[in-house]
């Protein structure tokens, strides 16, 4: 029994090099995005449904159901372009996550921490303004995915520095420029009274409405930041990546904030916003 064991494990074992390793640490890093993918984005009803069709192909083909075997695998065909075109937003930020040589925009890193400072300052005290008094506000912080397709539909370029009289003045209700998004590029409001695109998601909250509609839907087609004040209930809320985060304090907005636009060292870095969003999510459940 001994011997055996010995040479079980030396049959699974021999021969195992660096680049079998390394080649076994990607594929399980493939599988656990797919998966965090499909979790992401609610798929996991589709996936059971694509898991029974394939042991249904299977079962035809064993029992020589030639026709239905044959229809099976026209519907499994014809699944996989389905698929394509309904996840194709999810697949397109994918994708554009992986072109990206960083989370973070670099011309924001430009910015020196004290300039950073006080951007964050300015937009911390209208976002306190905007919530006590309930106007409604939306906030884009372009990253690295341009939204100048935005601006040139929809928006009035500005190009000003930031400060809560500015951001005050354009969500005033009744300003011309109120009804729409601010954009934020390069640490400056560079265009207002843009009209954002909807998100096709499913199942959202009632009580959210176009402003956070919105919101999601600029984060499935970019990798820009948004904050959303309701202007019904002065809820702050934040989206990213298609997912919306409510109910946020003004300390943890400002922690986000911070992190996207502060220059931080190499081991700050390697903490991405992500991770900061991810944190938010842990405190929001708590």
């Amino acid at each position: 029994m001994k011997n055996y064991f010995y040479d079980a494990f030396y049959n699974a074992f021999y021969g195992i090099n660096v680049m079998d390793i390394i080649d076994i640490l990607i594929v399980a890093f493939i599988v656990y995005k797919v998966l965090g993918f499909i979790r992401k984005t609610g798929a996991q009803q589709l996936l059971q449904g694509i898991a029974i069709l394939v042991v249904a192909v299977i079962l035809s083909d064993l029992l020589n159901l030639h026709t239905v075997n044959w229809l099976l695998k026209s519907i499994v065909a014809l699944g996989a372009v389905a698929i394509l075109i309904i996840f194709q937003p999810e697949l397109r930020r994918g994708l554009e996550s992986v072109g990206r040589s960083q989370l973070i925009n670099g011309s924001v890193g430009k910015k020196n921490k004290e300039e950073g400072k006080r951007i964050v300052s300015e937009i911390i005290t209208a976002i306190e303004g905007f919530s006590r008094d309930r106007t409604g506000a939306l906030i884009v912080f372009e990253k690295q995915v341009s939204l100048n397709d935005i601006v040139e539909k929809s928006g009035t370029v500005i190009d000003a520095e930031i400060s809560d009289q500015i951001l005050g003045n354009i969500f005033y209700e009744g300003a011309p420029l109120h009804d729409g998004a601010v954009i934020i590029r390069e640490g400056r409001v560079y265009a207002a009274a843009c009209v954002l695109p909807l998100t096709a998601q499913k199942g959202i909250a009632k009580e959210l409405g176009t402003r956070h509609r919105a919101a999601l839907g600029i984060t499935e087609h970019s990798d820009a930041l948004v904050l959303i004040v309701s202007e019904e209930t002065g809820i702050i809320s934040m989206a990213q990546d298609g997912v919306m985060e409510r109910f946020l304090d003004l300390k943890t907005v400002e922690k986000t904030l911070l992190a996207l636009f502060l220059k931080q060292d190499n081991s700050e870095n390697a903490s991405s916003l992500r991770d900061v969003m991810g944190r938010i999510r842990r405190d929001i459940n708590a």
